[in-house]
């Protein structure tokens, strides 16, 4: 307990002032780490505070880097400035050898990697912190791609997680602003999500629910996983090839019609989030390709399904009604639905929490309809309900992040991109089909009144 206490005393000194690394990395590799976590340790008086919290993270390694991504996804916690730096963290190290991969596999299969594959490429396609991925041939002659978890992972994911809680249990004792950030809940967040990260059956169970739902799609495809050469630390999925969203010159000089990808991009996520509930929470530039065989009909091609987002219904009429709301400046019935619905609490006066509202919402419609970002109300709508004590769901928060990749996507794509003229009859349909459910619904349960009403007459006639 001793070391334990000076070591939370060491730690709330370090957040306080500048602390000479070279001592403390002779002392504990715990506190070396957690002083990289000090933005002053990388104070310079040409870098902005943002930026130095990247290269601290960066300093870190890999599980750091992850870490970091994820709080670019928090704008709901984190300062604008400090987001901007975080996203430019890339999740790239050095590949593992390619011995250990072929081990990993033949140890998941327990055969001989030549019994699996025809062809496996022993110099890897792409390396991360969690995994790498190579190329290889099935014996019946498909082109796939195979991700293999790394080695030892486990134990340093363990050791960077204990670093992190700590860190934040610290953060959240002895900062003024510590419970607002919710440390806790964020390490304990990312927690989860690195080690489902970890099971690849989890994530081709994801690419199979999402293929399924976009089987017939004209506007995405997503790539088939092969269920006899996957296991939780292998998994074997259809080889895509496709031109990199991002690579804007190249679909030009294709001739795609730019304009209808960005709306498909659009129409896709809606239809995520609406239809199937279910949707790809990690859509940025390097996870999507484009099909470019048909440059006037172009498909998306996704990749990468460790990180899905899913909601309630309960969620999706959150989202629906606020942001139709929102269109029609009806900021009473935004206060309203969040009352009712019980996202803050039922003594909340509706006229302050509706003045809160305008003040945030109001100036945004200084820009054209086409031109503003839902992914921003969303997030204003955030802030303004966590300062009445609304406790924004982890969902909502992928939500809003996701939907802000893809609206900053699609303008890219085609500037002139209406989100709203594709988004609103998605969410109207939606919200139609949701009223004939809860009509047939209740019928049913009025249907069934008499015979509820006769039951319970003859019991009291029993006595």
């Amino acid at each position: 307990m001793k070391s334990l206490f000076r070591l939370l005393q060491i730690f709330s000194i370090m957040m306080r002032h500048t602390v000479n690394r070279r001592v403390i990395g002779r002392k504990s590799r715990i506190l070396r780490k957690l002083s990289y976590l000090n933005p002053l340790s990388f104070a310079n008086k040409n870098r902005s505070r943002g930026e130095s919290i990247r290269i601290a993270f960066e300093k870190l390694g890999p599980i750091y880097v992850k870490f970091g991504q994820l709080l670019s996804t928090r704008a709901d916690l984190i300062p604008e400035d400090i987001i901007v730096e975080l996203e430019k963290l890339q999740d790239r190290v050095p590949p593992f050898s390619s011995e250990l991969a072929v081990q990993k596999i033949e140890l998941a299969f327990k055969k001989n990697i030549h019994a699996i594959y025809k062809t496996f490429d022993k110099k890897p396609l792409a390396s991360a912190s969690i995994a790498q991925v190579h190329s290889a041939t099935l014996k019946t002659g498909e082109d796939v791609v195979v991700k293999i978890i790394r080695p030892k992972i486990e134990k340093i994911i363990r050791h960077d997680i204990s670093v992190l809680k700590l860190a934040a249990s610290l953060i959240q004792t002895f900062w003024k602003h510590g419970k607002r950030l919710r440390a806790k809940a964020v390490v304990t967040e990312f927690e989860k999500t690195i080690w489902d990260e970890l099971d690849l059956m989890r994530e081709a169970a994801n690419a199979s629910q999402l293929r399924r739902n976009f089987a017939n799609s004209d506007m995405m495809y997503v790539p088939k996983i092969y269920w006899d050469y996957t296991r939780d630390r292998v998994m074997t999925m259809e080889r895509i090839y496709g031109v990199q969203i991002s690579d804007i010159k190249t679909l030009r000089k294709n001739n795609v019609d730019l304009k209808k990808l960005s709306q498909y991009g659009v129409e896709i996520f809606f239809t995520q989030v609406f239809r199937d509930a279910f949707f790809h929470a990690d859509m940025h530039p390097g996870n999507l390709f484009v099909d470019i065989t048909d440059p006037e009909n172009p498909r998306y091609l996704g990749i990468d399904f460790g990180i899905m987002g899913t909601l309630s219904p309960v969620d999706q009429n959150y989202l629906a009604q606020n942001i139709l709301a929102f269109l029609s400046r009806d900021y009473r019935e935004i206060a309203q639905l969040h009352i009712e619905s019980g996202w803050v609490a039922n003594n909340t006066r509706v006229d302050e929490f509706e003045s809160a509202i305008r003040t945030v919402c109001e100036p945004i419609f200084e820009k054209p309809l086409s031109e503003i970002s839902f992914g921003t109300v969303l997030l204003k709508l955030f802030q303004t309900a966590e300062r009445f004590n609304m406790t924004v769901q982890p969902q909502l928060i992928l939500l809003q992040k996701t939907l802000f990749y893809i609206e900053s996507l699609g303008r890219k794509l085609y500037p002139d991109l209406d989100l709203w003229a594709t988004a609103k009859p998605l969410m109207v349909r939606w919200m139609r089909k949701r009223k004939l459910t809860l009509l047939r619904e209740n019928t049913e349960k009025l249907l069934q009144l008499p015979t509820l009403m006769f039951d319970v007459l003859q019991e009291i006639k029993k006595g």
